[in-house]
């Protein structure tokens, strides 16, 4: 019979294997490449994978240990760690827990990346000129991704949402792993035999250099290339960098992205042809006003070309000339009635009735002429003297000097 009295809990059992492993494997050195590293923000902690050709382990620096780093630790970069083996107990993890890290240049996966981007950008693959223009209203788009993935659930959220009326067609490979890149050849390919679709949207979430290590493939970058339909690709994060980002035509930070720049979102598109109708009805009035007046204006020529209307525009042309006569004699006749008018008003007031009218008299002789001086008439002598309204005789009595 066991005795479970001795029976171990997970806990004990976990805290026995760490004093054990940091008894037994402590102040060792250990060389390898880092891979996943996060440096947590609040904490200041590392945690990252040291791995060479065949294995890996897990491990954390603290940031009493981490602080005074002369280097950023990277994915890819070749280093020498001094630790102490543990277990992380709450997981049964095994762990290194590093205390000094040293760097030993950049890793192989790193050196070959590099050498493979030099390479094709030489070769002009990287170039603008090469790059093709993403169709703004898509009605096809074909996925190039694992279908079980997140990615794919992201892409086909996003265009559901933004373009329900686009179709998707997914030619689901593997993105990570043997065979991989392979795979992602056969579907570009697949995709361009068919040539039904209009972009091609190529895509997997975030992972390590390793796990992105596919879309670094050189068979990948030249059949990006040598595609003839657009591809979009949005691989890992927004940090992440492949040569597949660097050969298609568009590079999206995330699969999401790849999809909103795929797809323009379905008011955009109402918005823009109500834009094109606007336009097109505001063209149109204009062809339409264009023409009526050059039809108004070839009607006028034609009519103008008639015997008929000249005669009749040389009559309008004379009516108007006499017309323009009779208006100038009436001007110069009135002006000529009132210089008449002004002048009777003058002379009317200069004659003898008018001065009359003011009170005077005219001293007439029998003969009706006008005594002009008293010389011209004798004592005793009588004579008319003529008023405004009547006249009466009057004679002369006496000579009287003027003062």
């Amino acid at each position: 019979m066991p005795n479970y009295q001795d029976c171990l809990t997970v806990s004990k059992l976990n805290n026995n294997i760490r004093n054990l492993l940091e008894e037994g494997i402590s102040n060792i050195w250990v060389s390898g490449e880092i891979s996943n590293f996060h440096h947590h923000p609040s904490s200041g902690h590392m945690y990252f994978t040291l791995k060479d050709d065949s294995s890996e382990i897990r491990c954390t620096m603290f940031s009493m240990n981490n602080v005074h780093l002369k280097f950023s630790p990277e994915n890819g970069m070749k280093v020498r760690l001094h630790g102490n083996v543990t277990i992380y107990e709450r997981r049964g993890q095994v762990q290194l827990k590093v205390t000094i890290m040293e760097t030993q240049g950049i890793g192989e996966l790193h050196k070959t990346f590099e050498a493979l981007k030099q390479s094709l950008e030489k070769e002009g693959l990287f170039e603008k000129v090469h790059k093709k223009n993403i169709p703004p209203y898509p009605n096809r788009i074909g996925v190039l991704t694992s279908g079980s993935g997140a990615a794919y659930r992201d892409i086909l959220n996003v265009l559901n949402r933004r373009s329900p009326h686009i179709k998707i067609i997914l030619h689901s490979v593997k993105v990570q792993g043997e065979g991989s890149s392979q795979e992602i050849v056969s579907g570009i390919e697949l995709f361009n035999s068919h040539n039904d679709v209009d972009i091609i949207i190529l895509a997997r979430g975030g992972g390590s250099l390793e796990d992105l290590w596919a879309f670094n493939e050189e068979r990948v970058a030249r059949s990006i290339f040598s595609s003839i339909i657009p591809i979009i690709t949005g691989v890992g994060h927004e940090t992440d960098f492949t040569i597949a980002d660097f050969v298609s035509d568009l590079r999206a930070p995330t699969p999401s992205s790849a999809a909103e720049i795929a797809a323009p979102h379905l008011d955009e598109l109402l918005s823009e042809i109500l834009n094109y109708e606007t336009r097109m009805l505001r063209v149109i009035q204009s062809q339409l006003e264009q023409r009526w007046l050059l039809f108004d204006q070839i009607e006028k020529r034609i009519s103008l070309q008639s015997p008929t209307k000249k005669i009749e525009n040389q009559a309008f042309e004379l009516n108007q000339m006499r017309k323009r006569i009779q208006k100038a004699f009436l001007k110069k006749q009135n002006i000529l009635s009132e210089e008449i008018r002004h002048l009777s008003k003058q002379l009317s007031s200069l004659g003898p009735y008018q001065v009359l009218e003011r009170g005077y008299a005219i001293p007439m002789d029998e003969y009706g002429s006008v005594i002009r001086s008293s010389k011209h008439i004798d004592l005793g002598q009588s004579f008319k003297l003529k008023m405004a309204k009547d006249s009466f005789i009057a004679k002369k009595t006496s000579d009287i000097k003027d003062e």
